[in-house]
């Protein structure tokens, strides 16, 4: 069982997880589009790359998110709301979306991969 609790009481709770390189929260479900495997299939890279980076908090090649989007990951993950990755992969940029945590489960139900036009 995994150790990532759904939310997280401090920025140094998250920077500390960070620091010891383990995941900072639950993926749920992960299902992607069809123009997303393509994508994957095409380029030769296995999807769980891209999801160890996001559930890392590697949230995008360089230049792909803002300032303003990193951080609001980083607040997402204090308050249990959404998270969006961003990754080039042969050139094309593919989302990684991990839903926000489900007040009933208190858990993060899915992840998708898929590109921005399929949002």
């Amino acid at each position: 069982m995994h150790d990532y609790p759904p939310t997280y009481s401090s920025p140094r709770d998250v920077d500390l997880r960070r620091q010891a390189r383990k995941p900072l929260f639950g993926l749920g479900r992960v299902v992607a589009t069809p123009g997303a495997l393509n994508i994957l299939t095409t380029a030769q890279c296995h999807p769980v790359q891209l999801l160890q980076r996001h559930q890392h908090g590697d949230w995008c090649d360089p230049g792909e998110l803002c300032t303003a989007d990193k951080a609001a990951n980083d607040h997402a993950l204090l308050t249990g709301g959404r998270l969006l990755s961003v990754y080039r992969v042969d050139g094309i940029r593919l989302y990684v979306m991990t839903e926000a945590v489900n007040d009933g489960s208190e858990r993060r139900d899915s992840t998708c991969i898929l590109l921005p036009s399929e949002y």
